[in-house]
């Protein structure tokens, strides 16, 4: 049986899917100039990305019993490229964090499943967040 602190983890984390994915977007079309220009695809890809992550991981809530939520994190555009950017640095600093905690709480529940959808997601996260480090680097 699935705990309710997993079950609450999951929901958080969907919630969190959901503002990324909402964030990224905004960012792509709203992002301005030379600079933006070059990276808004970025922010297109990793949009669809997450809402994919948000749609795995309601798929496994579901699964378990649990009713998927709908309504997002706050969301944090920005004003600026690089005020975008240091958000989406946190907002996958966060997620990285929190989805270790989901990896080990399924896994101490023998939810192996679970743990190996975080584990993939984890390894998108840590991804993502490389690209956005990358992208706050000056030359």
């Amino acid at each position: 049986m699935t705990s309710k602190k997993l079950m609450d983890l999951l929901n958080k984390a969907i919630a969190r899917e959901i503002q990324v994915s909402i964030q990224y977007m905004w960012q792509h079309v709203v992002v301005r100039g030379v600079e933006g220009l070059a990276i808004d695809e970025i922010f297109n890809d990793t949009a669809k990305a997450e809402m994919k992550h948000a749609e795995s991981i309601a798929e496994r809530l579901d699964y378990l019993g649990g009713k998927p939520t709908t309504k997002p994190d706050p969301i944090n555009v920005g004003e600026n490229l690089a005020e975008m950017i240091k958000n989406d640095i946190k907002a996958e600093e966060e997620a990285i964090m929190m989805y270790k905690e989901v990896i080990k709480v399924a896994a101490d529940e023998g939810d192996v499943t679970t743990a190996f959808l975080f584990k993939k997601i984890l390894e998108d996260e840590e991804d993502h967040h490389n690209t956005f480090t990358t992208l706050a680097e000056k030359p």
